[in-house]
């Protein structure tokens, strides 16, 4: 277990990585507490992971679902204890009043699938309540967790809940799996219809089970996670042109309509606004070695 604090600023943090009788369904757990001076503001990109937030107080995190920042399609924001935000194509922002704490686990889709019995299809690139998609499950185990007195045995709950959720949940085919993270090895530049090809199915077949046990279809996946990776060479100092190369785009002008469509900003304003940094944990990013989250001033 990793652990972060600082009380003279009001937070701490906690990382630990789940059983290995869940992995690698699920990728990683994360607790926080936080009792800020200021509010934090912050824009999600889409990540290719479904993520759980277990909120532990009757502390609001709002969330706006956007296709561009400033745009006239943003829906109103809408507050949040406890969340469960699908595989995305689209960023959203958060913001809270600066007083958050809960847990968040970090889910492949198809595990997510397993986990929750809920066909994928029906809430992709969707944030929702846990309640309105699994009843009070989700709540209980808030609840339960935050009545625990530490970090490391509420890893140990989350296990426990999520092991005996595993085994009461419908299987994922393990051609979806295998699907899943060959697009994830290769980025997303591996040709869908050779994927079919080696999974047995046709591309129809493999479409129709990845909408049922992902979310979106894999073409949209790949998009997803091209994007994922040129985000990751661009915060590590490669140019735009060689990352555009690299991560499978036809050229820099189709990685940067990409990059704003899918987070609202063109790459050299979003690296920018990764330097920025708001109050609060150093640590922005969800997933470990993704770049996924940016700070963003009030």
């Amino acid at each position: 277990m990793r652990c972060a604090v600082d009380r003279d600023r009001g937070w701490e943090t906690a990382r630990e990585l789940p059983d290995e009788r869940a992995r690698p369904g699920v990728l990683q757990y994360r607790g926080f507490r936080m009792t800020l001076d200021e509010p934090r503001r912050r824009l999600e990109v889409p990540a290719g992971v479904v993520t759980l937030v277990l909120g532990f107080e009757e502390h609001r995190l709002l969330l706006t679902d956007t296709r561009s920042l400033g745009s006239d399609s943003a829906t109103v924001a809408r507050p949040y204890t406890s969340l469960l935000s699908a595989l995305r194509t689209r960023a959203s922002f958060g913001e809270h009043s600066g007083s958050l704490y809960g847990m968040e686990v970090v889910l492949a889709p198809w595990a997510a699938y397993t986990l929750f019995g809920i066909p994928m299809g029906e809430w992709a690139d969707s944030i929702l309540d846990p309640a309105d998609l699994v009843g009070s499950r989700v709540e209980g185990l808030a609840r339960a967790l935050a009545d625990l007195p530490d970090w490391a045995r509420r890893f140990e709950l989350l296990d426990t809940a999520l092991g005996r959720w595993f085994a009461e949940g419908p299987g994922c085919s393990p051609r979806v799996v295998w699907a899943w993270q060959e697009l994830c090895r290769t980025g997303g530049t591996v040709p869908i219809h050779r994927l079919a090809a080696r999974t047995g199915w046709g591309t129809r077949q493999l479409e129709n089970r990845f909408r049922q046990q992902i979310g979106l279809p894999p073409k949209t996946v790949a998009r997803v996670l091209r994007l994922r990776r040129a985000l990751r060479s661009l915060h590590h100092g490669r140019t735009a042109a060689l990352t555009a190369l690299s991560c499978g785009y036809s050229d820099q002008a189709h990685m940067s309509r990409e990059v704003r469509r899918m987070t609202g900003l063109p790459p050299s304003r979003l690296m920018a606004a990764r330097a920025f940094r708001p109050a609060g944990p150093p640590t922005n990013d969800r997933v470990d070695g993704q770049v996924t989250s940016f700070g963003l001033p009030r």
